[in-house]
């Protein structure tokens, strides 16, 4: 059995270098809520337990799912960000895999169709760039010695060179470097050695480069760029949602994560509560609005405090303040219709093509073509009506 053939002294590693996986998402939640759990399948064994719990799943462009296996290179890291359990100076065994050896080692999990592709992050030994050239020789083995051409998702360091974002590029399906907080502010008080964030940005804005000149490589059908931010330790959605805002608009990212602060033991931050899940869910929606429905910054509907409702999803709490008169749905541009809650990208598309052949009548037409009804009536006109389940706009 595949189980009983793994060389434990790399399962061992694997675990050491998988303990907290929450600090790399790789996967955003549905709009309302959902999420994929980690793949937990098998669990015949506790070697097949301690493998599969490093098993979780990303969302590609066009929307497929796959297992990945998410694991650090090394979990020795040189500088101290108050949120991380890899932080330096934190007491706990740390193990390293040498890019051979992680490479291989991948590559049996791949075979035994456990997984159909590898993220790949490290903690900083040696400075930036040669912690990057560690992730690069990975790839390289990976994509060049033993074959592997399926999803590979590889993170960028801190100062990583120009010549090494290029090479990172030509060789990933995806690439992402941790923005970590919205502002220098944030960064000197809680992750001061990632300073200016300019070191943290640079390498964005290089891969977006790179990423237009490599549109023909082989895994171009799977790339995509993208960052992740630290939810809950003194920033507001504001803040958060500009920057997002820019990064979609001007560099071109498919993906913005939003990682809800949780304490961890023996770090500065252990006795800091918890954030919300709600409010990471909140910040999902509205990069939704912004990357997928339209939306500008300026229109997301925030509080005075620059914080968005917890109680109510963000493109709801915008109709609620601007939607006052219903739209006929049998007239109304794709930019309106995605201004209404329940009806997303391809639900609008398929009103559009729906109202071609005839005029739509009653909500029963628009629950066949994927629309939520339960919240967007309120905000329709269906051939002049109210819908019969037509219920009270809010103001």
């Amino acid at each position: 059995m595949f189980y009983n053939q793994i060389d434990m002294d790399w399962l061992q590693k694997l675990a050491l270098l998988s303990q907290d996986e929450g600090l790399e998402i790789d996967a955003e939640p549905h709009p309302t809520g959902e999420t994929l759990p980690a793949c937990h399948t098998a669990r015949s064994t506790p070697t097949a337990t301690r493998l599969l719990d490093n098993i979780s799943h990303v969302t590609l462009q066009g929307g497929r799912k796959i297992p990945v296996l998410k694991v650090l290179l090394t979990s020795v890291c040189e500088y101290n960000c108050a949120y991380c359990p890899f932080r330096a100076g934190r007491d706990f065994r740390r193990a390293t895999f040498q890019p051979e050896e992680l490479a291989r080692a991948f590559l049996q999990i791949y075979n035994a169709g456990l997984v159909k592709g590898l993220f790949l992050s490290s903690g900083i030994a040696g400075g930036g760039i040669r912690t990057q050239d560690r992730l690069i020789a990975t790839a390289e083995v990976l994509r060049n010695k033993l074959g592997f051409q399926g999803y590979l998702h590889l993170k960028l360091m801190p100062g990583a060179e120009p010549a090494q974002v290029e090479q990172a590029v030509a060789l990933a399906s995806r690439v992402s470097i941790n923005l970590e907080m919205p502002g220098n502010q944030y960064l000197g008080q809680w992750a001061p050695r990632k300073l200016p964030q300019n070191r943290l940005l640079e390498p964005l804005q290089l891969a977006h480069q790179a990423a237009l000149k490599h549109q023909n490589h082989p895994y171009r059908r799977w790339i995509s760029l993208s960052t992740q931010f630290v939810v809950g330790i003194g920033e507001t959605d504001a803040e958060l949602l500009q920057t997002t805002a820019y990064l979609y608009r001007q560099l071109g990212l498919s993906r913005v994560y939003y990682s809800a602060f949780r304490p961890i033991e023996d770090t500065p931050l252990e006795n800091h509560p918890a954030e919300n899940p709600q409010r990471a869910l909140r910040l999902y929606q509205a990069s939704f609005l912004l990357r997928d429905y339209g939306f500008r910054f300026d229109e997301l509907p925030l509080n005075p405090d620059g914080r968005l409702a917890l109680e109510v999803d963000p493109k709801t709490a915008w109709a609620q303040r601007y939607l006052t008169q219903p739209l006929e749905v049998n007239r109304a541009s794709r930019e309106e219709l995605l201004r209404i809650p329940g009806i997303g990208p391809k639900s609008a598309q398929a009103i559009i093509r729906a109202r071609r052949i005839s005029r739509l009548r009653d909500l029963q037409q628009l629950r066949q073509l994927g629309v939520n009804t339960e919240r967007a009536a309120p905000y329709l006109l269906l051939d002049g009506r109210h819908p019969a389940q037509q219920l009270t706009l809010a103001f």
